[in-house]
């Protein structure tokens, strides 16, 4: 037992000498940490960029912790352990939690937010202070498949539908058994634009969720009932017994989706894997010719308030959000620039596929950022176990 506490204080030991040694080189040297999350294409993104950075600032070592899963559990345990990394990757569901414990650097007057879309901007605020620089905005849109909607003579989305001909078009779309007009997902971030685009799910409800029974104020409950009649009344969405264990996005590029509602971060799979043609389009509006507004989140990059090595942490997220490193996370359809002259330039509008990349940009000018509050991941918890019996009667 002894000789195990023996070890077990060694290795800490070693650790923390490790982390001590890291921060400075022998040759004076800046090393700071910078954790991210992201995909094996993502990161290959990332890390050219990383070593150009270190190129035009040879006095400063960036030291890269890619953690790609169990994200935010671990920066949890590097805060508390007070090992926080100098730069890090946040979303703006977990920048509160972050902000309103003060671990984070207020960058409110520390960069010009005028270069990036407001609302990017207002993502990433706590109490009316940024805390971190946006890299992109995210909101959900409809991937279709043209093929299917061609072969079975349905009109396809237009501007300023709304839910009553995205309703008519997946039932017209489906053909039982095995090919349906819309995904259908329990996840609370693809179904809550059902509820917004009717004027649903405010900053009200995620703050008095706890309080009130805000899926039974009247807009949610309806906006719940359409999205689960897609599947339970209409059969136009699959049960899980249809999808088994495939993902809405591997049903989709197996031709059995008219329509799926996701976000940009499948725009590099489709254009790689999809054997047929494809576009997306703005989530329909409530009515016919009314404005959709969905829910927008952002992610960016904030700075520890315990770095020490403040000044090279700025360096870095200026170059990260930098015009030239905005278009090298643009190129290949992974993100949605939050810096405007990127979003508007050919590098985002290239005319590759989705030939209606504008959409993307019409859906964060017409959002609302997502109504965060600090226990907002415990309220999506509770949305997903909640709503579990009424999609699946």
């Amino acid at each position: 037992m002894i000789k195990k506490l023996i070890i077990a204080c060694l290795i800490i030991i070693g650790a923390l000498l490790f982390h001590l040694h890291s921060r400075f080189t022998d040759k004076g040297v800046i090393v700071m940490q910078f954790a991210s999350w992201g995909s094996e294409s993502e990161i290959n993104i990332l890390k050219p960029i990383l070593a150009d950075f270190e190129k035009q600032n040879p006095d400063i070592k960036v030291d890269f912790m890619h953690i790609p899963q169990n994200y935010f559990q671990k920066i949890h345990l590097l805060f508390a352990s007070n090992t926080a990394p100098d730069v890090i990757f946040l979303n703006n569901q977990y920048l509160p939690v972050y902000a309103n414990a003060g671990l984070l650097e207020d960058l409110t007057d520390k960069f010009d937010y005028n270069q990036f879309y407001d609302k990017s901007s207002k993502a990433m605020e706590w109490n009316g202070k940024i805390y971190a620089v946006p890299r992109d905005v995210s909101n959900i849109v409809f991937f279709y498949n043209k093929d299917l909607f061609k072969k079975y003579g349905v009109k396809e989305p237009f501007k300023g539908w709304g839910l009553d001909d995205f309703q008519n078009m997946a039932l017209n779309l489906t053909r039982l058994p095995d090919t349906f007009g819309v995904s259908f997902d329990e996840t609370p971030l693809l179904y809550l634009p059902y509820l917004t685009t009717c004027g649903g799910w405010t900053t009200d409800d995620t703050r008095d969720y706890f309080k009130t029974d805000v899926l039974s104020r009247d807009i949610n409950a309806k906006s719940l009932k359409f999205y689960a009649d897609l599947r339970n009344k209409y059969h136009a969405a699959p049960k899980k017994e249809a999808i088994s264990s495939a993902t809405s996005a591997q049903m989709f590029l197996q031709g059995k989706l008219g329509m799926q509602i996701s976000g940009r971060w499948l725009v590099p799979k489709y254009r790689e894997e999809a054997k047929f043609d494809w576009d997306v389009a703005e989530f329909p509006a409530c009515k016919r010719g009314e404005k959709s507004i969905v829910p927008m989140d952002s992610s960016g990059w904030a700075i520890s308030k315990s770095s020490k090595h403040k000044e090279a942490a700025m360096k870095l997220v200026k170059y990260l959000s930098s015009r030239q490193s905005i278009e090298k996370f643009t190129r290949d359809g992974l993100i949605t620039p939050a810096r405007i002259d990127v979003a508007q330039s050919n590098v985002f509008l290239d005319n590759k596929k989705p030939k209606n990349a504008k959409a993307f940009l019409n859906a964060a000018e017409n959002s609302v950022p997502t109504p965060v509050t600090l226990n907002y991941r415990e309220i999506l918890d509770n949305l997903k176990s909640r709503n579990e019996y009424l999609f699946n009667k």
